[in-house]
């Protein structure tokens, strides 16, 4: 019979410390990210939407409006790819809000919670383990576009970049409902607050139709919501190959989403998860 050589230190003789570093922040969000991602092997479902909807919506929308709005399929593909693109990733990140609810109800948090790991650790890497989800919508809809006969003359450094940008955007602003999965007390109040939210930002937007096309007080929300800019700026890369101010405003307003709400989504949560 073997025995075992290594030694475990007791508790009392351990050094604990008050903060978590930087580095170890990364490293057990990285880890949490990992158990995301074997519950989506283990639950492949979960990727139904990323997988149909960029699919369904691409066709849809394309034959649908394509010919009334820009006189062809082709001439409308520039136009409704980042369209759909921006409304299916911000979609997808939806379900991170419920997803998160589901989990807390299970008391899988409340565990977290009793682990000597940073606070935001367990939120932060689920919403990482999400972006798998973003990465397999935008690749979908490029896909879908270029069989419809889509050519971005950005180039396909250009489309690398603009799928990083709408990744990293959906990525700031799932935290919007990440917050709401904390504070709500059930995954179908997540979903139905949830809602409320994307179809202003996804609708109300420059996504489908010319914003010159609407009454102006509607434009007026239109041109600043920050899904506009988004929409712009995936636009201009991926049919000029250019960045312009867009871009940097949908940075911007990425980073500022993040700096309001991953503070008050882990305050949330230590209070209420």
């Amino acid at each position: 019979m073997s025995s075992t050589t290594a030694t475990i230190t007791p508790g009392e003789k351990r050094t604990l410390k008050n903060h978590v570093s930087l580095g170890q922040t990364v490293s057990q969000s990285l880890t949490m990210a990992h158990r995301g991602l074997i519950k989506v092997r283990r639950n492949p479902e979960q990727l139904f939407d990323v997988v149909f909807q960029p699919i369904i919506f691409t066709v849809m929308f394309t034959y649908l409006f394509g010919g009334a709005i820009a006189g062809s399929v082709a001439s409308y593909l520039p136009i409704i790819i980042p369209g759909i693109l921006a409304q299916t990733i911000i979609t997808a990140s939806v379900v991170t809000g419920t997803q998160l609810r589901e989990d807390m109800d299970k008391g899988v948090f409340d565990r977290f919670k009793s682990l000597p790991i940073a606070r935001i650790a367990p939120l932060s890497g689920a919403l990482i383990a999400d972006t798998v989800r973003y990465l397999i919508a935008t690749v979908l809809t490029f896909t879908m576009g270029y069989l419809m006969g889509l050519r971005p003359d950005g180039g396909f450094g250009s489309v690398v970049v603009a799928s990083l940008l709408v990744i990293a955007f959906a990525w700031c602003l799932s935290w919007i409902f990440a917050f709401f999965g904390v504070i709500a007390r059930s995954a179908s109040s997540v979903q139905g607050i949830s809602m409320l939210i994307l179809f202003p930002l996804t609708f109300l937007s420059n996504a489908f139709v010319p914003v010159n096309t609407m009454p102006g007080w509607l434009q007026w929300f239109v041109n600043i919501n920050p899904v506009s800019h988004l929409i712009t700026a995936i636009r201009d890369l991926i049919n000029h190959g250019t960045i312009g101010g867009d871009f940097w405003l949908s940075v911007i307003g990425a980073l500022v989403i993040l700096a309001i709400f991953a503070p008050l989504t882990v305050r949330a949560y230590m209070h209420k998860a």
